[in-house]
């Protein structure tokens, strides 16, 4: 439970304070319990959504040394719930409806049907920059040629030896995108295209950051790979993760609700849950226990960057793609679980 009690009293007072938000117009109890409905739900889809995300933050952070990992959990936290769910949105709708930040504000506040339409209107581009980025999060993980634990044996190990060609992540993520770019209607194709190209850059752009900030403080091959988990490029590894994450949640809670404080505070809850869960996975040495797990995540993260993708085409239910999720990584700590057994019968 302690690592759950700020995400439970973060809960707590962003529940009280939503339930005044909607009380103090005009009195009215039965929409600030509506409200607080409201909240829940969406919080609870963060987590859902988000759950794999967990796991392969906890995959990573488990190598930094604690004060990037603080850094991670606290400066992070404020970038996750202040800069991807509340700033990003607004610096998009700004920029591509050509008018200010305070009048964009001015619209999520007073009149969110039409910030929804504004952020909806290019759902298509930032699903595109993200499910590249996730595309390449997972294919990374499965052509990684020291991964020795498999969960599908014979389906990983021929995976893991296409990894041996050069570029061979970089072909299939451009493939994927121009099937996708065809399927999108004329006016889209060439903002989807280029969206889905900047996300290509970002993710390798942030590797080569890391790799060369390494190389420029140690010569040799392990510390050089701590050193890249542990600093700067890293930390805007995992904040770029958490935002191609993100934000399909965030277009999504329109869905649920137009009030952008309510989707601000649902979201914010759920991302403080996904931050301790993360901690939990961290100390308490989860992803170890069960072998399978940051397998069952890269699954995972494969099916949501594909349904990114179909969604600058498609709408596809948040409901769906969060129990798609949650899918792999209930039988992944079932296949896990029969691993552990297997291997204490033997024993």
């Amino acid at each position: 439970m302690k690592y759950f009690k700020y995400s439970l009293l973060v809960t707590l007072l962003g529940l009280l304070f939503i339930g005044w938000w909607g009380y103090q117009p005009e009195g009215d109890i039965l929409t600030a319990i509506k409200l607080i409905g409201l909240a829940a739900i969406l919080s609870m889809m963060e987590v859902s959504l988000s759950f794999d995300n967990a796991i392969v933050n906890a995959s990573i952070l488990k190598t930094w040394d604690r004060y990037w990992q603080t850094i991670f959990l606290t400066v992070g936290m404020l970038i996750a719930v202040f800069g991807m769910r509340l700033l990003f949105p607004i610096l998009i709708v700004s920029q591509t409806a050509n008018i200010g930040w305070s009048e964009v504000w001015h619209l999520a506040l007073h009149d969110p049907q039409l910030y929804s339409k504004h952020l909806t209107e290019h759902h298509a581009e930032v699903s595109a920059f993200g499910g590249m980025f996730l595309l390449l999060v997972s294919l990374h993980f499965f052509f990684d040629r020291e991964k020795n634990i498999h969960w599908f044996c014979r389906v990983e190990k021929r995976i893991k030896q296409l990894g041996k060609i050069d570029a061979i992540s970089v072909l299939i993520s451009l493939v994927m995108l121009m099937i996708f770019v065809m399927l999108v209607n004329e006016e889209h194709k060439f903002p989807v295209l280029l969206s889905g190209v900047w996300g290509i850059i970002v993710y390798f752009g942030v590797k080569f950051l890391g790799d060369l900030m390494a190389r420029s403080q140690s010569k040799d091959a392990q510390a050089t790979k701590a050193i890249a988990k542990g600093g700067i490029a890293g930390f805007i590894y995992l904040e770029v993760l958490d935002a191609s994450f993100s934000f399909d949640g965030v277009i999504g809670s329109f869905a649920i609700t137009s009030d952008i404080v309510v989707i601000i505070v649902g979201l914010g809850i759920g991302a403080m849950f996904v931050r301790s869960m993360t901690i939990y996975l961290v100390e308490k040495g989860t992803l170890d226990s069960y072998v399978y797990l940051e397998h069952g995540a890269h699954y995972a993260i494969g099916l949501l960057a594909v349904i990114m993708l179909l969604n600058t085409k498609f709408h596809i239910p948040e409901v769906l793609t969060g129990l798609s999720g949650i899918g792999f990584i209930l039988l992944s700590l079932y296949s896990s679980q029969k691993y552990k057994t297997r291997i204490l019968s033997k024993s």
